[in-house]
């Protein structure tokens, strides 16, 4: 794998493009640093530095391109300033399809030096060692730059795992879900049948219809009567009484 390391900076922009694998030893292929002028207008020092990783990019024909993450400081016009130059070599990286990977100055120290807090110092001369270099690269960005490189070469397998890994696992999430999704889906609501209306009713309803009022009249009429005497329908008439029949043996005389 070859990499291209960006230390970013409007004055000075460290560039190092580093070649090897994971595990084996690493070969330093360049090394260098774009500077613009401190008194140039803020566009013109971008376009140099354009300018300048393009021609790195020409010469050396990097895999991937690492660059530094910008990170907060207590001045406000360096940070800016780095943080323009970061996005001039993305764009560059970007632009030619070149994937672009970004690493934390605390990461980049860490994978070097073994510590996250090391110092400049620390960091030029375990490049030196990591390359068999004759001396450290100057000045500290262009260490800098190389030590990008070397960080993301051994970081890429384990992050291109860890990428796969979550790929996958979001995968097999989603798959349940869409099968879920799919038979929890809302049915188009049944039109409900139309019951037939009853004998004597208006049709859509459930009451029967009013009675029509004779004209002249507020009351409704009395419902007939039955005949007082006269059984009513449903009801059994009581039997007749039996005719009484004098006992004749009690007017008898022995």
């Amino acid at each position: 794998m070859r990499v291209l390391g960006v230390d970013p900076g409007l004055t000075r922009c460290g560039v190092g493009v580093v070649e090897g694998v994971a595990g084996r030893p690493l070969t330093m292929l360049g090394v260098g640093v774009v500077r613009t002028p401190a008194d140039a207008e803020t566009g013109h020092r971008l376009v140099a530095i354009e300018r300048g990783i393009e021609e790195w990019l020409d010469r050396y024909e990097p895999e991937r391109v690492a660059v530094e993450r910008v990170f907060s400081q207590h001045n406000v016009r360096t940070v800016m300033g780095t943080a323009q130059a970061s996005a001039v070599a993305i764009l560059c990286a970007s632009r030619r399809g070149i994937p672009v990977a970004l690493h934390t100055p605390s990461e980049v120290k860490a994978a070097v030096t073994g510590s996250g807090r090391a110092e400049k110092a620390q960091v030029g001369a375990m490049v030196t060692r990591l390359l068999r270099l004759a001396a450290p690269p100057k000045p500290a960005d262009a260490a800098d730059a190389l030590a990008l490189a070397i960080c993301h070469i051994w970081r890429a397998p384990a992050q291109n795992r860890l990428q796969r890994a979550v790929a996958a696992h979001q995968a097999a999430t989603a798959r349940p879900a869409a099968a879920v999704g799919r038979r929890t889906a809302v049915a188009p609501p049944a039109v409900a049948a139309r019951r037939p209306p009853s004998t004597g009713q208006s049709p859509g309803t459930d009451q029967p219809p009013a009675t029509a009022l004779p004209p002249g009249t507020d009351q409704p009429p009395a419902s007939p009567r039955t005949p007082q005497g006269t059984p009513q329908a449903g009801r059994q008439a009581a039997p007749a009484a039996a005719p009484h029949v004098p006992d004749a043996s009690k007017g008898r005389t022995s």
